[in-house]
């Protein structure tokens, strides 16, 4: 989940620095575009982030199985 939250940080304004490094290869558009088109993924985030809290397990069960 720390992973998570670390690439969630990176897409995230004000200091998402994934969105810059987007905005940057762009040719043209805003940097609200940019913001907008991350949305979906930042959601996916919070909704894994919710299920890994909620069922720890699911993170948990290839190492349990080989372990």
């Amino acid at each position: 989940s720390f992973i998570i939250l670390v690439e969630a940080a990176l897409i995230t304004p004000p200091v998402g620095l994934n969105l810059f490094v987007v905005q940057s290869l762009r040719k043209s558009g805003s940097m609200g575009a940019v913001i907008v088109g991350s949305l979906p993924f930042v959601l996916a985030m919070a909704v894994m982030l919710a299920l890994l809290a909620w069922w720890p397990d699911l993170a948990l069960w290839l190492p349990r199985a080989f372990g």
